[in-house]
């Protein structure tokens, strides 16, 4: 990995395109290095995963408006969209959107967690689209696509290392805009030039401040990652014709750094790989066993061991108060230090319950289990004695959890806590845990099995079990997919599960 530093630049000191960081990722999603083949086979298990979180979302009200906008762009070549069969086309950047919808709504897929978080696998839409697209008129493979989505989580985790986006209340899709159109060129084996553009072109239109992920949150949270994949599509293919970007978008005196980050005396290190060097980002990331935040995921496996254990916790009267000692993130962002009254009001949104842990660990505890359905049902989230539960469950700060939360080294690198409960007669339990069942040092980390099972889990009773079978079998082959066959990577169900959704209308 090579370190640049990266600062505004007033505009009278000509920075160089050739050191300007949208210029050094694209030189990083042209570089055509070997694969190591653990990436490869993880990039095979999070289309795995993307296509099971889609499945258990394609009757949600965000996901049929977005498919029904999307079936008003029909297209020859175009892509396929969830749910549909694979004969029903779509110009790529509706496709992106759909399908990009699909895969976010549930916040049931992969992530990452440093400076900056992350949901990598929303990259992954936009690339498949695209691929299918064009697969047969440009003769790409599945290795291809492979090659392009270790692109896009190499250049969307990467800048997560290093530049914090939520600290200034920018939206975390701000990485996500540039790390799709890298991927795009790596895919289309584009010049670094026309990447370029791309990069800043979908970085300038995907920059919003973090209000999405704020308070009483809305159906927007599952668009904002589509939308950034749409417009990356469109930048790309402006970019291939020649139409330019804002330049520097990063260090511009009116830039990105300059005016939404850290100010113009803001300095970040930002690492990337150098010429030849594999792309191995993708495996720092983690998948969810459980269709919550992912910093979530440890305290519900925490939960479910404490309702077992423990049978006392379940009962709302008998405690007085439970602390979770825990990061800063997680504190500000999912925890009672983001000051937000809807993360304890019974009648919140699934989005802003999805994102508060006193109501997912009070839930946890009481059901000993997660389900993406039953655990945000509005009736049980009204129930009484739950509500007594979730309203004693408060977080704080502890600087060494924020330390551990933060650290590079994946050996202590940690999403949990310690919790604290406090009976009324006195007595406590003290107990901790530090990543999720599920992650790579967890109790039982997910691989291939794992990812499949997730996939026949969810997919079960929704779509037909050939259907499950013969998604898997192309899933599988990635690596060795011919061009036709890349419209495989797609999940049909019948069209009865589709009407009974019903369709919604607007301007199209």
């Amino acid at each position: 990995m090579i370190d640049y530093d990266v600062r505004t630049h007033r505009s009278d000191e000509l920075l160089a395109r050739e050191q300007q960081l949208a210029w050094r990722i694209a030189l990083v999603a042209s570089d055509n290095a070997p694969l190591d083949d653990a990436v490869e086979q993880m990039v095979v298990n999070r289309v795995i995963d993307n296509a099971a979180v889609a499945v258990a979302s394609l009757a949600r009200p965000a996901v049929v408006a977005a498919r029904d906008q999307a079936l008003h762009f029909p297209y020859d070549a175009g892509a396929t969209v969830f749910g549909l069969d694979g004969s029903t086309r779509v110009a790529p950047q509706w496709a992106a959107w759909a399908n990009g919808v699909a895969v976010r709504e549930l916040d049931f897929h992969d992530t990452f967690l440093s400076a900056e978080y992350a949901h990598p696998g929303d990259n992954i839409p936009a690339l498949v689209a695209v691929a299918q697209h064009v697969g047969e008129r440009l003769e790409l493979s599945g290795r291809d696509l492979v090659r392009a989505i270790a692109t896009a989580y190499e250049v969307q985790i990467d800048l997560c290392r290093s530049i914090s986006l939520h600290e200034h209340k920018i939206d975390h899709v701000a990485h996500l805009g540039p790390s799709i159109a890298a991927g795009l060129g790596s895919l289309l084996s584009l010049e670094p030039e026309v990447i370029f553009h791309a990069v800043g072109q979908a970085l300038h239109t995907t920059s919003a401040t973090r209000q999405s992920r704020k308070g009483e949150i809305s159906t927007w949270k599952a668009y904002a990652p589509a939308f950034a994949g749409k417009v990356a599509v469109e930048a790309v293919d402006r970019s291939m014709r020649a139409q330019t970007s804002p330049t520097p978008i990063y260090e511009g005196e009116d830039g990105v750094i300059a005016i939404l980050l850290g100010g113009p005396d803001a300095r970040y290190t930002v690492s990337l790989p150098g010429r030849g060097e594999s792309k191995r980002a993708i495996l720092d990331s983690f998948t969810k066993e459980h269709s919550a935040e992912y910093q979530a995921q440890a305290w519900i496996d925490l939960a479910r061991r404490l309702h077992q254990s423990r049978p006392e916790v379940r009962d709302a009267k008998r405690i007085e108060e439970i602390v979770l000692f825990t990061s800063h993130h997680t504190h500000f962002v999912i925890g009672s230090g983001s000051n937000d009254p809807q993360k304890y009001d019974p009648r919140a949104s699934r989005g802003t319950l999805d994102h508060s842990i006193p109501y997912i660990l009070a839930v946890a505890l009481q059901d000993g289990e997660w389900d993406h359905e039953r655990s945000y049902a509005p009736e049980r989230a009204s129930r009484s004695d739950t509500v007594a539960l979730w309203r004693r469950i408060r977080t704080v700060e502890d600087p060494e959890w924020t330390r551990r939360y933060l650290s590079l080294d994946p050996s202590e690198k940690a999403f949990g806590g310690r919790i604290e409960i406090r009976f009324t007669d006195g007595s406590r339990i003290v107990d901790e845990i530090a990543v999720p069942d599920a992650h790579p040092l967890g109790a039982r980390p997910f691989a291939r099995p794992q990812y499949v099972e997730k996939f026949r889990r969810l997919a079960r009773g929704v779509i037909d079990d050939a259907e499950i079978e013969r998604f898997l079998d192309c899933a599988t082959r990635l690596r060795h997919l011919t061009p036709r066959e890349l419209g495989g990577l797609n999940v049909s169900v019948p069209s009865r599960i589709l009407a009974s959704a019903g369709t919604t209308e607007g301007i199209f």
